[in-house]
């Protein structure tokens, strides 16, 4: 059986060598680069399953290499590792097209049961093919993260497509904050309920243009994509 192979990118070395031993002990097939410039070349060159990558890198910070990956069109899953735990930094993470976000100091435990939670939702919720997907009067693009009101284009991060698409999914019914937080998020804490609540702001200000959809909030429940 073909082993799973994951891509890390550290610039520490010491953390590096630990994490990729101790992953490996686990069956896992992990390369590593030491920054975010070789990270990509590597990554370009080889079929990786998951990607964990730290932020701070050098030549090319852990955000924008994965902007760049998500702009090859891979859905990849991604758990950012870092110190930098302000709303803002994890947002930003989240919008460059991170799936999930491990704060430094860490125990490999954690480290190790975000990998398989992030392998499981992902080997298990695949998204496939092409085809537009219609919300009223837009066309929701979901392998080019975009979304279409006429001659209107909305560039949507990672994790918009995903939140769009399960809304999409649930459409005129109700979708579960709950399930959205374990779907997604891994988690449904406080921190990363108010991480979602900023990614729906998001959605609403994009779907405005058409007055028949509308993203209702059902208190304390979830939330209900009109269209």
């Amino acid at each position: 059986m073909e082993k799973i192979k994951l891509l890390l990118v550290e610039d520490e070395p010491f953390l590096a060598k630990v994490i990729k031993d101790s992953l490996e002990q686990l069956g896992f097939d992990v390369l590593h680069a030491p920054d975010g410039k070789k990270a990509f070349s590597l990554f370009q060159n080889e079929s990786c399953n998951l990607c964990i990558v730290d932020v701070m890198l050098p030549h090319t910070d852990g955000f924008t290499l994965v902007r760049q990956i998500r702009a090859l069109g891979s859905a990849v899953p991604v758990l950012f590792l870092t110190s930098r735990t302000a709303v803002k930094d994890v947002i930003e993470g989240y919008e460059s097209g991170g799936n999930d976000y491990l704060k430094k100091p860490f125990s490999l435990d954690e480290l190790f049961l975000r990998v398989n939670e992030l392998l499981k939702r992902t080997l298990a919720n695949p998204i496939t093919g092409t085809t537009p997907f219609a919300i009223g009067g837009y066309q929701f693009v979901f392998h080019k993260q975009t979304l279409h009101f006429g001659a209107t284009e909305f560039r949507l991060s990672h994790r918009e497509c995903q939140l769009l698409k399960l809304l999409y999914d649930h459409r005129n019914a109700l979708l579960e904050r709950k399930q959205t937080l374990k779907t997604l998020w891994g988690d449904d804490n406080f921190y990363n309920t108010r991480t979602m609540d900023v990614f729906i702001t998001k959605l609403r200000k994009h779907l405005q243009l058409d007055p028949s959809v509308e993203i209702l909030n059902v208190r304390g429940i979830g939330y209900k994509l009109i269209c």
